[in-house]
């Protein structure tokens, strides 16, 4: 069953940095002819979380990152009234984000949906422009639809279940969770959202890319990394950290190899200096040296006939009544 729900959302006001080229190209994406950065006005927009709203609802992470996808190109109108001429504003990118250290009224990580919207600067605009920008207009709301919407205590239908919304069941804070959205109908800015974090908020600069990170951290200059970038930063180290411990066990393995090949094909050198002699050898030197004993050995153990004679005439005679 489909449940249409409208959940709220926070503007924030501040100086609007100049919109930038990769903005101006996602904009333009919805415009009928190219518009220049000083004919548009971006701001930035906590549309929903995954915290407890004023409804005793709230989203799952997941549902956040299926609603970022569906709330690009989107339209901000007044009070839900879906009437072309309270169209003011358009999303044009979207991301869900954490915040390290906060968590929710249910005790998990915080997450949030942020978007970033323009409108164009014209004098129908300038009156909204200036309430965004004093502070006057900063709430928004969402609607959307999701398939189910579930206890978070006993997982069944919200409606169904005994546990009541904003209750504590064995310690753990009963609510209702939005799963599985399918369909993003519009953002509103309205006067009390449900969502107490949701609306208008301070703008951000564009996202760096992991490279563009790593040549900040090279350049030994000291720069800031938002919240964003430094879950990215920290998934690159994990990752590392990751590739470091399976060279590590590659690295194992092969010394392992070498050395018991080693006893095969050269038994007049000792363990403990061939143990030496691999610590000082990369991956792929040690690679080298096992490819050449694999050879020795296999030369050394080389299968020989039960009668087989030799190829010299003195061979011959000395085991010559093994001959047929």
């Amino acid at each position: 069953m489909r449940n249409d729900i409208t959940k709220a959302a926070l503007i924030g006001a501040e100086e609007t940095p100049p919109v930038s080229a990769e903005e101006l190209t996602l904009i333009n994406a919805y415009t009928r002819r190219e518009l220049k950065a000083d004919e548009v006005y971006t701001f930035s927009v906590v549309l929903c979380d995954n915290d407890v709203d004023r409804d005793g609802e709230r989203f799952t992470v997941e549902s956040l990152f299926a609603l970022e996808k569906l709330f690009v190109g989107k339209t901000g109108i007044f009070d839900h009234d879906p009437s072309a001429k309270n169209q003011a504003a358009r999303i044009y990118y979207c991301a869900v984000e954490s915040v390290p250290g906060r968590k929710t009224a249910t005790g998990d990580e915080y997450f949030r949906l942020r978007a970033r919207a323009y409108m164009p600067r014209t004098e129908d605009s300038r009156a909204l422009i200036e309430a965004i920008d004093s502070g006057i207009v900063k709430e928004v709301s969402v609607g959307c639809s999701v398939e189910r919407t579930v206890c978070s205590i006993c997982g069944q239908d919200i409606a169904l279940c005994p546990h009541r919304k904003g209750e504590s069941y064995g310690g753990k804070l009963c609510c209702g969770e939005l799963l599985q959205p399918t369909d993003a109908y519009e953002w509103s800015f309205v006067a009390v959202p449900a969502q107490k974090e949701a609306g208008v908020v301070k703008a951000k600069r564009k996202e760096l890319n992991m490279e563009q990170i790593i040549k900040k951290l090279e350049a030994k200059n000291p720069f800031s990394l938002s919240s964003a970038e430094c879950v990215k930063l920290l998934g690159y180290i994990d990752s590392l950290k990751q590739s470091a411990a399976d060279g590590v066990y590659y690295r194992d393995s092969l010394t392992a190899e070498v050395l018991r090949l080693s006893a095969a094909a050269q038994p007049d050198i000792s363990r403990e200096t061939m143990e030496s002699v691999t610590k000082s050898l990369s991956v792929a030197q040690l690679k080298e040296v096992k490819n050449a004993l694999e050879k020795q050995k296999a030369k050394a153990y080389s299968p020989v006939p039960q009668l087989y004679g030799g190829k010299s005439k003195k061979n011959t005679d000395s085991i010559g009544q093994f001959t047929i």
